[in-house]
């Protein structure tokens, strides 16, 4: 798990970067996870996918507490967003790089998104949308 990770953070040039795929900046590499975008990883044991999913063509790698955060967040109230955050990511790792367009075309998607959503609570009373997750490249 750990293996792919640092794989894909030197592939992507990300430590450089200061940026994960969703253009969420961090401080320090300990603060990025790897995220499975084709096969849930809640999926992975049942299709018997090898290493439980965490292979590169199966991952974007993200900031854990923001953008990895967010993303579950955006699935959970707007599954056809998240899928197409998804298909940005997936074109991301299929092409190697970390490019504006596709940083700007979720960037774009993560602002509708909080023009729904910017100031309502959950069930708990919790923002939807908590401040660090403006913590981005474009914002």
């Amino acid at each position: 798990m750990r293996e792919v990770t640092n794989l894909m953070i030197k592939e992507y040039n990300i430590k450089k970067l200061g940026y994960d795929f969703m253009g969420f900046k961090f401080k320090r590499v300990n603060e990025l996870s790897f995220h499975h975008m084709i096969i849930p990883h809640r999926d992975c044991k049942r299709l018997q996918v090898e290493k439980d999913g965490y292979i590169k063509w199966n991952g974007a790698i993200l900031v854990q507490q923001t953008s990895h955060e967010y993303l579950h967040l955006i699935e959970t109230y707007e599954r056809e967003r998240f899928n197409e955050i998804t298909q940005i990511m997936i074109q991301i790792n299929r092409s190697g790089q970390i490019d504006q367009d596709s940083l700007l075309n979720i960037e774009y998607l993560l602002r509708e998104f909080e023009s729904q959503y910017e100031g309502l609570t959950s069930k708990k009373g919790h923002k939807l949308i908590k401040d660090s997750y403006y913590n981005r490249v474009y914002r």
